[in-house]
């Protein structure tokens, strides 16, 4: 049985008043922003299941537009997020929906401007979160550790280029998920690391033939 570490004892700082359906559903905006990383025009929010029933009472819908507007889940800004400044220059929207194929507290994001994406996470309880999926991909990471994302047309080598660069880093690669929608078509590789990549390899990642999106997502403070 895995032991409960204080980190998972003491809730994080945060602007109440639930930690699954507030500080939860900022961590996941901020995470999916990072994730999209461009100008955002139009934004949908999507809401399943408890979400959607109880997420207005708890501040889920103030935590989600707040964390793509880039707050921490200690601003104070988030009370009063649909009145404030940063939030008039966004056009956005909320759905709340039935869905018990999803997790209680997932959400998509629907992301419109010069790039189209759609990004869908679950709030797992005591502020923890993880994406699951971005467009039609299949991914995992949850914000404790760096990220490297990329989508690119599925060739063989490519897993093996990205990890070499990694490992000349002398970068422990966490865990390592990879989908695609078929053979030589649009592929995509998430890698959770235990350090910090240096901006050179970023750079390197987005110099390879037929590599559309490269992320570095740091981690969320705790």
């Amino acid at each position: 049985m895995r032991q409960s570490s204080i980190i998972d004892i003491i809730s994080p700082v945060m602007i109440g008043p639930s930690s699954s359906h507030t500080a939860g559903a900022v961590r996941l905006g901020l995470l999916a922003s990072h994730v999209y990383n461009s100008p955002i025009k139009k934004i949908t929010f999507k809401l399943y299941n408890s979400y959607a029933l109880t997420g207005k009472g708890h501040g889920t819908d103030k935590g989600l537009l707040a964390g793509v507007l880039g707050l921490s889940v200690d601003d104070t800004r988030i009370k009063n997020i649909f009145n404030s400044e940063i939030a008039k220059n966004i056009d956005y929207k909320f759905e709340f929906l039935e869905d018990f194929n999803r997790h209680p507290n997932a959400v998509d994001f629907i992301f419109e401007g010069d790039l189209n994406m759609e990004i869908s996470g679950e709030s797992i309880g005591a502020g923890e979160v993880v994406i699951r999926k971005i467009n039609e991909f299949s991914v995992k990471f949850t914000g404790k550790l760096n990220t490297l994302l990329l989508v690119y047309k599925d060739a063989p080598g490519m897993i093996s280029r990205v990890s070499t660069l990694i490992q000349n880093e002398n970068i422990n690669i966490a865990s390592l998920h990879c989908d695609r929608y078929a053979k030589g078509r649009e592929a995509s590789m998430c890698i959770c690391l235990d350090g910090e990549l240096n901006e050179d390899i970023i750079k390197k990642c987005e110099t390879f033939n037929d590599v559309y999106i490269v992320r570095y997502i740091k981690k969320l403070e705790s």
